[in-house]
């Protein structure tokens, strides 16, 4: 089920049980998981991608052997808000994944988030070479902390 704010999510989610965070990219999609507290992301893998069957095969599976109990899936919108195709794209992915699976399903802005993950792998003198073999799970791991985030935030209002 896709949910349509994170109030929605957060009621659909059983206690102690982690959430994944995914960047959806064209040609892989980078994954994170948080805690079973659900307050630190950590970048997990990256899977390429080939068709829409294997990969969710290969992403359901990996949710359930971390018992997953969400997806929050980066959108990937315009620095003005705005949607282009790649949102339509990463909407088109999460409808037919949903069909596959009870996780609910939430979306958050990913703008900035590959910015901000390149930085922090610069910061830590990551080589060029090893920065594109981790960007985009890390890129996942900045997606899911800012939802955590908000998460904890709903939590204590």
């Amino acid at each position: 089920m896709i949910c349509e704010d994170i109030a929605d999510f957060a009621s659909r989610l059983p206690g102690s049980r982690a959430i994944a965070g995914l960047d959806f990219g064209e040609k892989t999609i980078g994954i994170a998981v948080s805690d079973l507290r659900r307050t630190v992301a950590t970048p997990l893998e990256t899977l390429r991608r080939t068709k829409f069957t294997e990969d969710a095969a290969k992403l359901l599976a990996l949710m359930t052997a971390r018992a997953t109990a969400g997806l929050i899936l980066g959108l990937p919108l315009n620095m003005d808000g705005s949607e282009g195709p790649r949102v339509q794209t990463t909407r088109a992915f999460a409808r037919n994944l949903s069909r596959l699976t009870d996780l609910p399903i939430f979306y958050w802005d990913e703008r900035l988030s590959t910015v901000a993950a390149t930085r922090a792998l610069i910061e830590a003198d990551t080589s060029r070479k090893r920065r594109s073999e981790v960007i985009d799970h890390v890129a996942a791991g900045y997606i899911l902390q800012g939802a955590l985030d908000r998460l904890a935030h709903l939590g204590r209002a």
